[in-house]
């Protein structure tokens, strides 16, 4: 038996339809190629943000969640070869649709931070440091979160430079490199724009939002992602942290890298 369609479900429709649309899920047309990497629009920045083994879950989709939301831009996760990579923990991997060889010219790098593991493999891979040598030279931000910051800084592109990193990383960026460490949330020195541990990258996602485009559309998007971070805790400033909280934070990190 068919249901007569009157003005009282068309609403109900339309009450659905805006409600999915204000959430962002209302229903589209399946697209003729779902699985491929969405294209940049008119004008918008190609964005790569590198995968590596061992890398920090949140450096690289917390930035892309943001980044993702610009007008016209295309945000493509690359690695040394296409398919998942898997985090520090783990227990998660991301698909990295394009491999080295495929990213071709970006606008915007972001290099991810890692555990100990994974940070100290990709600063001593030579095929991934010549990568980012060779796409920085071509693009107008080269970002990092976390300590991602050394893998830029052992390809050399942050000699004699202002940048941020992980807290318990910042002493070893300094010594090792010719990099002063600056303990803000992020720090843009040239093009090159570094952010602190983890959470930091979304400040500095929606920071560069802004260097892309401008403040207003920067804003709506803090709006549209719901960014208005008030912890339960205050405890995410290690300089006001005792000893021992950081060394329970750094064990919690180093029992559940693999």
């Amino acid at each position: 038996m068919t249901h007569p369609t009157t003005r009282r479900t068309l609403l109900r429709g339309s009450a659905a339809t805006a409600a999915l649309a204000t959430a962002g899920l209302a229903a589209r047309p399946a697209a003729a190629h779902a699985d491929a990497p969405r294209k940049p629009g008119a004008g918008g920045p190609r964005i790569g943000i590198l995968l590596y083994d061992g890398y920090s879950l949140l450096d690289p989709t917390g930035p892309a969640e943001v980044l993702s939301r610009l007008p016209g831009a295309s945000v493509t996760m690359v690695a040394e070869r296409r398919g998942p990579v898997r985090t520090d923990t783990g227990d998660v991997a991301v698909v990295a649709d394009r491999s080295l060889a495929e990213a071709g010219r970006l606008d915007v790098l972001l290099v991810p931070g890692a555990g100990n593991r994974g940070v100290i493999a990709a600063m001593e891979n030579q095929t991934l440091l010549k990568w980012i040598r060779a796409t920085d030279r071509h693009t107008r931000f080269t970002t990092s979160v976390c300590t991602g910051s050394l893998v830029l800084a052992a390809a050399g592109l942050l000699d004699g430079r202002r940048a941020t990193t992980y807290w318990a990383s910042a002493e070893y960026l300094e010594k090792t490199y010719d990099v002063t460490y600056v303990p803000e949330r992020f720090v843009e020195s040239g093009k090159f724009i570094t952010s602190a541990g983890v959470s930091a990258g979304l400040d500095m996602a929606l920071h560069l939002a802004a260097r892309l485009t401008d403040d207003d559309t920067a804003r709506a998007i803090q709006l549209a992602v719901e960014y208005d971070p008030r912890p339960p805790f205050d405890s995410g400033d290690w300089r006001r942290a005792s000893a021992e909280l950081k060394a329970r934070a750094l064990k919690l990190l180093e029992d559940s890298q693999v």
